[in-house]
């Protein structure tokens, strides 16, 4: 899949008509990111996210959730504490 749009830095939307929330802890990640990348959206064994966008070029990942849903409560304070 291709980035259809970014318009901002903590949502994406695929060219599927996809959108997804990036985890605040993964947003550096997504900014080497252009419309010409392609992405692997994989279910996720995080406890935090759902799924995962791969980034098929490099490997690197990012968890996110589906645009409009929300973290789950006190896991995101944890897990960017390192918890």
């Amino acid at each position: 899949m291709k980035i259809h749009a970014h318009p901002e830095s903590h949502v994406v939307e695929l060219d599927d008509g996809s959108q997804w929330q990036i985890f605040p802890g993964d947003l550096a990640t997504t900014l080497s990111w252009k419309p010409e990348t392609d992405l692997h959206l994989e279910p996720s064994r995080d406890r935090v996210s759902s799924h995962v966008l791969v980034n098929a070029a490099d490997r690197t990942r990012v968890r996110v959730i589906a645009a409009g849903e929300s973290w789950p409560d006190g896991e995101v304070k944890n897990v960017l504490k390192g918890g």
